[in-house]
């Protein structure tokens, strides 16, 4: 991805704050998932800053829903 990608993208970006919010977990949970990789929720890295675009929050949460306790 070149940086007029992130740069037209950017406004879509959420922070890592942000992102733990809508997904309603702390933002030390998210860390610990993408340094373990326990979930591999797709993340951006811009300097020293984490990034998650909105679609890939929902793709995630869209994958992991089930609708009954039998696991795929």
């Amino acid at each position: 991805m070149d940086i007029a990608t992130v740069i037209e993208n950017g406004k879509f970006l959420l922070t890592e704050h942000e992102a733990a919010t809508y997904l309603d977990v702390t933002p030390g949970t998210l860390s610990v998932w993408r340094s373990t990789g326990r979930y591999k929720i797709p993340f951006i890295k811009v300097g020293r800053n984490v990034r998650y675009k909105r679609n890939d929050l929902e793709a995630w949460l869209n994958h992991r829903t089930r609708s009954s306790g039998a696991t795929i």
